[in-house]
């Protein structure tokens, strides 16, 4: 992200008011567009030099070119270590990276060694994109890694597995009902398995706190009150994110193949359903994730209390503070 850029002049946060909904969905918008993906090294170094420019007072007002800068580190570089994030983890590649992946979750009629498969290949994903945009005070080891991704995985594929077999043998259930929730088991599986992997990539998060910074940038400490703050809402926006994408996709696709796709082959079944996969999933994007701001203010009074009395550079008491939620 930009703001990883040094420099002492602070860089506003959005040229979007991010204290609103609308203007924070503009914002990630921004940050999740798929044009984002097409920056090249030389794009990339140019918006470091005009960001520092900028921190640096070189440059006293932000301009277009500048606002371009921004939204291109704020979609390609992780805030807390100023390193680029691999292109497939990051929020500009979120939807074409799970679109083969929740295409195939949903394939209809997936027997076990389907269903497991795609799940692993799911879980693998929301590994790598936990990690590589998260909050970075305290990462993972190689073995807490292996750990975690295996309880992930585990969850996920225990509950779809559970409720495979579950939903056939309901009693007093029509057919049409059976096939819509036979429909609705990926989306089960994801969501719970979504939860426990955000909290299982990011615990160390919770154990030993994150940081939180001054209005100015600076870290005042560590907070593990913060944390669960951050790792709570990043693991709530992941269940906003996945309802649409694995619900409206599956009932859409029941009603087509009752009428427009009825008697298609395979090719046009698997086309419309990515193509609806597709369109869901870049138009709810922006919104769930604006659910949360990234980045929050909170009112020392709520954490530790080591925390509080602490003064700023001009000797002023720190009332409130901020941290990186993460994505």
């Amino acid at each position: 992200m930009a703001s990883s850029v040094p420099g002492t002049v602070p860089l506003p946060g959005s040229r979007y008011d991010l204290s609103t909904y609308m203007g924070r969905v503009r914002h990630c918008a921004d940050i999740s567009d798929p044009t984002m993906l097409l920056t090249t090294s030389a794009q990339l170094e140019q918006a470091r030099k005009l960001i520092a420019d900028y921190r640096s007072g070189a440059i006293k007002t932000m301009t277009p070119d500048l606002w371009q800068a921004k939204k291109i580190l704020d979609s390609t570089v992780h805030p807390d270590t100023g390193e680029t994030v691999l292109l497939p983890f990051r929020m500009s590649s979120c939807v074409i990276s799970n679109l083969v992946v929740t295409a195939g979750m949903l394939t209809p009629g997936l027997g076990t060694a389907g269903t497991l498969f795609w799940q692993v290949a799911n879980q693998s994903l929301n590994v790598a994109v936990n990690i590589s945009n998260a909050n970075k005070s305290h990462p993972l080891s190689t073995s807490q890694l292996i750990q975690n991704y295996v309880i992930a995985v585990t969850a996920s594929c225990g509950v779809a597995l559970g409720l495979n077999a579950i939903v056939p043998r309901l009693k007093n259930v029509g057919a049409s009902t059976k096939l819509i929730l036979g429909r609705l088991v990926p989306f089960a599986a994801v969501v719970s398995a979504g939860i426990v992997n955000v909290f299982a990539m990011r615990s160390q998060e919770i154990k030993k706190g994150i940081s939180v910074f001054d209005e100015e940038g600076n870290e005042v400490g560590t907070s593990k009150t913060a944390a669960i703050y951050a790792v709570g809402e990043t693991a709530a926006s992941r269940v906003i994110n996945a309802t649409p994408v694995m619900v409206i996709p599956p009932l859409i696709l029941v009603k087509l193949q009752k009428g427009f796709l009825k008697g298609k082959g395979m090719f046009a079944q698997t086309a419309a359903n990515l193509g609806v996969i597709a369109v869901t999933a870049f138009a709810v994007l922006p919104f769930a994730l604006a659910v949360f701001p990234q980045y929050q203010p909170i009112s020392v009074t709520k954490l530790e209390k080591e925390l509080q009395g602490k003064k700023d550079k001009d000797g002023k008491d720190i009332e409130t503070v901020y941290f990186n939620r993460g994505i």
